[in-house]
């Protein structure tokens, strides 16, 4: 006999003026654990936050039976629960706040110390979440720590977090709440092998303390525990599954994806320099310290015009603190010995100057980047080095920027502001802006987080005919083998600061 925990019934879902699910039927029993599958935008991130009750239901409705049920045991709900304060959701973007809780933090704050001191440690973020004892008294903060490996990591400030410690946190975060359910939305994404190869253990101990669990998943990253799948397709929830005769194989289409070489020799033609550099990037012995903690230690790295060069590393390894220095968003670049495009820093050159020949893309980036431009307005922003377009815009240069999302088949969010589009092709948005100037240096750091398997496969595909097309040097981070592009030929490593063989 199956105990529902959470229906949904005929329901119409709305949000602003879209309506995201027609006649959504959806149920949880007790003992079930579901992953959302499918392509970008159709509706897997959107049924989570339906879930947890952030959408108008103008139709049908949702029964929270583990509510109901608590409130059963309950003699007059005495603490004012609802059931919004028993479903903790992991997004792929967090919310931290400044110390005294009055501003959210700013791309480039971690980098700079006076700022990035306005920021709770890891520890202090912890101790400042209330505990939920009501539905399950199981999650503290000793045990949090343990499971998602966080006592290392206690008295780092969150602003210094990699994306990867980052979302173990935001994870530590929800279980402290004590949820009856635990939506994770792509808890995999930005995770290093090691820790996503403890992933299936963390779910196995969250699903034994009495946690139902749904998340948003690859099709090739479901864990064992896991019980059934759902497959959306266009709002739709078009296939239900159990995880024990789910193939991947038969989900995900094979789609021929022809790159039109034409269009893009054009596109890459607009705006190029004759500009030769002996160096891209020369570091010596380049040495990073916030505190106690060394971030770098003793780097050399040379990259000559046309390389092209992974950065790998675990979580915290330092490639996004390597980057910054690259990128001049880290003042520490002034007491090293670091050479971009020949001129070393601090020689009298801007950040604008160095920001002008480089093509920038990362999970940081994305998490910091305003949202109140159209897609197209984000874009043509590429040609300023500015978070968001600040001043008229230009046909030619709109036109460009479209073209761009044609590439990256992205065209008919144009219009659309970027916070109302899916993060997928928020993603594909900024990738469009690093390109849109043809720079001499493009630096993606993990730029396939949260697309799906034809978008990576797709965006691949041109990163290599870019670089059969030209001279561009290429710096590419990824936790994914699958993901580096052909085109690369060079790897530098990092471990704990340092470069290993």
């Amino acid at each position: 006999m199956h105990q529902p925990i959470l229906s949904i019934n005929h329901a119409t879902v709305r949000f602003l003026n879209n309506t995201l699910f027609n006649n959504l039927n959806f149920t949880v029993n007790k003992g079930e654990h579901w992953a959302l599958i499918g392509k970008s935008g159709a509706g897997k991130s959107a049924l989570l936050q339906t879930i947890a009750g952030r959408f108008n239901i103008t139709g049908g409705d949702i029964r929270y039976y583990f509510f109901e049920d608590l409130l059963k045991q309950t003699d007059g709900n005495p603490d004012n629960l609802t059931h919004h304060k028993l479903i903790s959701v992991v997004e792929p973007r967090h919310h931290f706040r400044n110390l005294s809780n009055t501003t959210d933090f700013y791309y480039q704050q971690r980098y700079n110390s006076s700022d990035s001191e306005d920021a709770l440690t890891v520890d202090q973020y912890l101790q400042s979440i209330t505990v939920l004892p009501h539905f399950n008294n199981y999650w503290n903060i000793a045990k949090v720590i343990v499971l998602l490996n966080l006592n290392l990591l206690l008295t780092k400030q969150i602003i210094k977090l990699s994306n990867g410690e980052t979302k173990r946190l935001m994870i530590a975060v929800a279980l402290l709440k004590n949820p009856a359910i635990l939506l994770l939305d792509s808890p995999l994404t930005g995770l290093d092998v090691e820790t996503r190869q403890q992933f299936t253990i963390i779910i196995k101990q969250i699903i034994e303390s009495g946690i139902s669990v749904v998340m948003v998943t690859s099709p090739y990253e479901i864990p064992e525990t896991i019980t059934h799948v759902a497959v959306l397709e266009n709002g739709n929830i078009s296939q239900k599954v159990l995880r024990s005769d789910f193939d991947p194989q038969l989900f995900i289409k094979e789609e021929s994806d022809e790159i039109d070489n034409g269009e893009l020799k054009d596109l890459l033609n607009i705006n190029t320099s004759a500009t030769k550099y002996n160096f891209i990037v020369k570091m010596s012995d380049v040495f990073v310290k916030y505190g106690d903690k060394v971030i770098l230690n003793k780097v050399n790295w040379q990259i000559i015009p046309s390389q092209r060069w992974a950065l790998l590393g675990a979580n915290g390894a330092g490639k996004s603190t390597l980057l910054s220095l690259i990128n001049g968003d880290n003042p520490q670049a002034y007491a090293n010995d670091i050479v971009l495009f020949d001129k070393k820093r601090g020689t009298g050159e801007s950040i604008w100057d160095i920001k002008s020949k480089i093509g920038f893309m990362s999970t940081e980036l994305h998490q910091y980047f305003p949202t109140d431009n159209s897609c197209l307005q984000v874009i043509e922003s590429g040609f300023y080095d500015t978070l968001g377009l600040f001043r008229p815009s230009q046909k030619v240069k709109a036109d460009t920027a479209l073209r761009w999302m044609k590439a990256l088949e992205i065209e008919q969010y144009a219009r659309v502001l970027l916070k109302n589009i899916p993060a997928s092709a928020q993603r594909l948005c900024l990738l469009a802006r690093a390109l849109i100037k043809n720079p001499d240096l493009l630096i993606f750091d993990e730029p396939c987080q949260g697309l799906d398997t034809h978008q990576q496969q797709h965006f691949k595909k041109l990163v290599d005919t870019i670089c059969r097309l030209s001279n561009v040097t290429l710096i590419y981070v990824t936790h994914y083998q699958h993901e580096i592009p052909d085109s690369v030929t060079k790897v530098l490593k990092l471990d704990k600061g340092s470069v290993v063989n």
